[in-house]
């Protein structure tokens, strides 16, 4: 691979991550409020004011919607956004190290492995999810804590910069990796999605090879073009949704050990004992907001990446 298609693939791979995180951040903001062990802080006044303190840590969490209502008239509409701002910072150059690294090992490993075969994008998604998870995690780390950081209206909020000194003077430097072993077993999850999707991608080509052939070519390229990028999508959100219904668990992992103040300290340890606490049902809180703003946010983000490696190529 040259070094222009490397650079080609980090630009697309960083636009396509920095539109699909703004366009669904007020998602990913519920997603972990839900997934956090402090859910029972979201259940409304006239809730915990009616029963004891025992019975509040039994109770059901709040659903989504009822979350996002809590949320808005708490802390206002500004909160949906918390974490905007690392998010941005680390989206781009995660998205770009991923499909750049994704890319390279892909075109490594069709020289050695049977080229486009199942087992060389498996390889290739999970040493580029690795490499991305290694080099990016104190930002995510900072963001989940953002977002976990629930202020009434008025109060002052944490910033960025805050949480930083916070964290490292808590935890040290070994704070900002807090949360990286679920994020490897995350790994599994990019792995599924990528096999599904390179496999629906490689039957929408051979689909649409026959056109290929058609004398009027060129008249039909724009709306050939356009259904490519349509089925691109469609690939991304089908992809994404088995993916990620299968290697949820790992979400919530990791938000725990995030947390601040946590009483999570490694992967094993905690998913031993959000079941025996809470039952495997808290394994998958927050699932739905996650498939709603995975859908959507993968669909932009693949589409957005094909559509900016077609025009650099082009």
């Amino acid at each position: 691979m040259s070094q222009r298609d490397t650079l080609v693939h980090l630009f697309a791979g960083g636009c396509g991550g920095t539109v699909g995180a703004i366009f669904t951040c007020p998602l990913e903001v519920v997603k972990t409020r839900l997934q956090s062990s402090s859910i029972t802080l979201y259940v409304s006044e006239v809730q915990l004011s009616t029963v004891n303190g025992v019975s509040v840590a039994r109770m059901s969490p709040p659903g989504p919607l009822h979350c996002l209502k809590l949320i808005l008239e708490k802390e206002g509409p500004r909160s949906l956004f918390r974490g905007l701002g690392p998010t941005l910072v680390g989206v781009a150059p995660s998205r770009a190290i991923y499909f750049a690294a994704y890319s390279t090992a892909k075109e490594k490993l069709n020289g050695v492995l049977e080229p486009d075969s199942t087992q060389v994008h498996m390889v290739s998604a999970g040493m580029a999810g690795f490499t991305a998870i290694t080099a990016t995690n104190p930002i995510w780390l900072i963001k989940t804590r953002l977002q976990l950081d629930a202020r009434n209206r008025g109060e002052h909020r944490m910033s960025a910069f805050e949480c930083v000194r916070r964290v490292y003077r808590t935890d040290g430097l070994r704070g900002f990796y807090r949360g990286m072993t679920a994020s490897y077993a995350g790994i599994s999850e990019t792995v599924i999605h990528f096999v599904i999707y390179e496999n629906i991608k490689r039957r929408l080509l051979e689909a649409k090879a026959p056109q290929n052939m058609d004398e009027e070519e060129e008249e039909e390229e724009s709306s050939k073009d356009a259904s490519d990028f349509a089925g691109m999508m469609l690939a991304a959100a089908t992809s994404k949704t088995c993916a990620a219904s299968i290697a949820y668990p790992h979400e919530v992992i990791r938000t725990r050990l995030r947390e601040e103040g946590t009483k999570y300290r490694s992967f094993f340890q905690t998913l031993t004992t959000i079941p025996k606490e809470e039952g495997y049902r808290a394994l998958y809180r927050g699932l739905t907001t996650h498939l709603v703003r995975q859908i959507p946010n993968t669909a932009i983000m693949m589409c957005t990446y094909e559509l900016v490696v077609y025009f650099l190529n082009d």
